[in-house]
């Protein structure tokens, strides 16, 4: 294939399920009771090639330098990773993460914003350690490794809500203030604070599962209706953007008293707000995308219209990414299953003129895209999670090369479609309904994704190791 760490992480091997003559080290032919012979194994694809009777997925531990599988009581749609003391960026094992994140519970008075801490997550039998046999591994045991280094561990506590939980976003300058969407039409700051120092000094080899302990939040703002749109900004302290299912934008900025004054609704869009992105080198710039199919970009102080529009997808676009490295390079993702990679740069007043101004187009998900984000350690690398079940690592900086795959395929690198996006490094799958994927700030390479099926914590072997 045309890179090598692509050909390690983006193949899924499809084995046949009955006892294989083959060696384990490769896919073999059968030609008859005594003879084999070496044959390349094909790129398995999602939604393309089906899989027969006879047949079953399976996973490459190799693939992965760890991976790991967790769940709370209840699905969460949305989360966010919160900023430790273990220093960054951090590479040796076991790993340590700490995460926020709201449940969707059958009752609204079951819900909870749950802080967890989840640590000793070691390689397992992943990497370098990945064992070398033909056991039949799969995802849902994933999590158990059953070795000398021991199984991880979950520490949490709940803050009680009574609604679902439709975003969570915790404040960059602050890992422990955290502004929730609530499915209710309000949006509400926590201070965390207590919950994520008790989990800091909880170093028991026994998971802890806090109780639903109420607590009232610093701040709420109530729309018209619910939404999803929320992010704060990394340049300004304290400010924060909201979005609703009624096409209003809301800016909260911090006053001296410790809460914050809401402007909005801001004018423009023509149907429901799906996400918001603030600049990540300017204070009073924003990007919102929306149902009307739009991107359009705000100044904070002028409510009545935006400042620039790009008609940007064929569809609903869903979510936008502003990239932290390359701040001129925005991201979104629609219904349609299409990514795009827009440079701000070349936007103008005209909007028909932007329609076509995109600098990348992958029309690759056979779902819509339900997340994206840029990495933040690679300027040209970005995730996307879908509605298809796939989770899709984007390395932009990638060609194809013919030559290079020709001489990877004598080593029984995986054998290439044409069609197959140069760009596609890495595919993960196995969730179930996918809906949020980030990755972790402190440890480069790490992914972290939730499904209505529970969380994914992995670290694909061909990311984040140069």
């Amino acid at each position: 294939m045309g890179n090598p760490k692509k050909a390690k992480g983006g193949a899924k091997k499809k084995k046949k399920s009955a006892p294989k003559a083959a060696a384990p080290e490769e896919d073999t032919m059968i030609l008859d009771d005594r003879q084999t012979v070496p044959a390349t194994p094909a790129v398995w694809r999602p939604g393309v090639d089906e899989v027969g009777e006879d047949e079953e997925l399976q996973y490459d531990p190799t693939a992965y330098d760890c991976m790991h599988a967790m769940s709370l009581d209840w699905p969460c749609l949305s989360f966010d990773i919160v900023r430790d003391g273990l220093g960054g960026p951090r590479s040796a094992f076991p790993h340590t993460v700490t995460l926020a994140a709201g449940t969707q519970a059958a009752g609204p008075k079951q819900n909870s914003l749950a802080i967890m801490k989840l640590s000793n997550l070691v390689q397992g039998r992943h990497g370098s350690k990945a064992v070398k046999d033909d056991s039949e591994d799969d995802l849902s045991d994933s999590d158990s490794d059953d070795d000398e280094d021991g199984a991880p561990v979950m520490h949490l506590r709940q803050i009680q809500q009574a609604c679902g939980i439709n975003r969570v976003r915790i404040m960059p300058q602050h890992s422990s203030t955290i502004a929730t969407w609530g499915d209710d039409g309000r949006v509400q700051v926590w201070d965390a604070g207590a919950q994520v120092q008790d989990l800091s000094a909880a170093h028991d080899a026994k998971a802890q599962r806090g109780k639903r302990l109420p607590q009232r939040p610093k701040h709420m703002h109530a729309h018209s209706t619910e939404g999803y749109a929320l992010d704060w900004s990394a340049v300004a302290e304290g400010r924060l953007a909201s979005g609703d299912c009624r096409r209003g934008i809301h800016v909260w900025d911090p006053t001296s008293s410790g809460s914050w004054s809401v402007s909005g609704p801001f004018s423009g869009h023509e149907d429901s707000v799906e996400d918001i992105q603030w600049s990540p080198t300017e204070g009073n710039v924003l990007a919102s995308c929306s149902v009307d199919r739009t991107i359009r970009i705000w100044d904070s102080r002028v409510r009545e219209a935006p400042q620039l529009t790009v008609t940007a997808h064929a569809a609903d676009v869903n979510v936008i990414s502003w990239n932290p490295l390359a701040s001129h390079t925005l991201a979104s993702g629609g219904d349609d299953g299409v990514l795009r990679v827009w440079d701000l740069r070349a936007f103008s007043a005209d909007r028909a003129a932007n329609e076509a101004s995109f600098v990348a187009n992958f029309a690759y998900h056979r779902g819509p895209v339900t997340s994206l984000e840029w990495c933040p350690f690679e300027s040209s690398v970005l995730t996307t999670t879908s509605a298809d079940g796939q989770l899709a690592v984007w390395d932009l900086a990638l060609e194809r090369d013919p030559e290079e795959e020709a001489a990877l395929a004598a080593s029984m690198n995986a054998a290439s479609p044409d069609d197959l996006p140069a760009q596609l490094l890495f595919v993960h799958l196995g969730q179930a309904d996918l809906k949020e994927a980030h990755w972790h700030p402190q440890i480069p390479g790490m992914i972290i994704s939730t499904a209505v099926s529970g969380f994914n914590i992995f670290k694909p072997a061909n990311v984040g190791n140069e």
